[in-house]
């Protein structure tokens, strides 16, 4: 079995979601021991963000990208929530993963996901609250925009939220817990 394991913040050893990406894929191989894992830092090793010469498809290095994720079993992202959405890294990596005729494709009845049968696991950290019920709900903008794009291309994610980092260290110390909890239950 193969996993990839992708991490997008900016703050290093401070990062709340890298921290959880690593929990993750430690149950993940204690469960599974002869899981293959690919690692990849976004910040530190960032792809090129799309512009008008660099289309996904006509780059030997967006054609790896893309059949390292056709290959891995399960995904495992750290995504923090910058300015009410993810990461610009991040972004740059699903642009090469959202190539049509390859993880997707359009027919008559609209679009069709081609990418299922993976597993994806989001670590999903953000400095204040923002989940459904929480006066800041209507900003947030990183989990729906994930669930839709891996929705789009067959893949139902599942998630970790860590929420309230940024809110003193009982917050900080009480959205880790929340998430360990949460974890330990996708672990099992």
């Amino acid at each position: 079995m193969k996993l990839l394991h992708l991490d997008s913040s900016i703050t290093g050893d401070g990062s709340v979601s890298r921290q959880l990406t690593a929990t993750i894929v430690d149950r993940l191989r204690a469960a599974h021991p002869g899981l293959e894992i690919s690692y990849r830092d976004l910040a530190a090793d960032p792809i090129a963000h799309l512009t008008l010469g660099l289309m996904p498809a006509s780059s030997p290095d967006s054609r790896a990208l893309l059949d390292q994720f056709l290959a891995s079993d399960v995904v495992v992202i750290g995504a923090p929530m910058y300015n009410f959405t993810l990461p610009s890294q991040l972004k740059a990596w699903l642009d090469r993963v959202l190539i049509a005729g390859e993880t997707f494709s359009y027919g008559p009845e609209g679009p069709q996901g081609l990418a299922g049968g993976k597993r994806v696991i989001i670590a999903l950290s953000r400095g204040g609250l923002y989940s459904a019920g929480s006066p800041a709900a209507a900003f947030e903008h990183t989990e729906t925009s994930l669930r839709a794009v891996f929705g789009f291309i067959g893949i139902t994610p599942e998630f970790v939220v860590a929420e309230g980092v940024m809110m003193g260290p009982e917050g900080r110390a009480s959205a880790i817990d929340t998430a360990s909890a949460e974890i330990d239950r996708l672990a099992a």
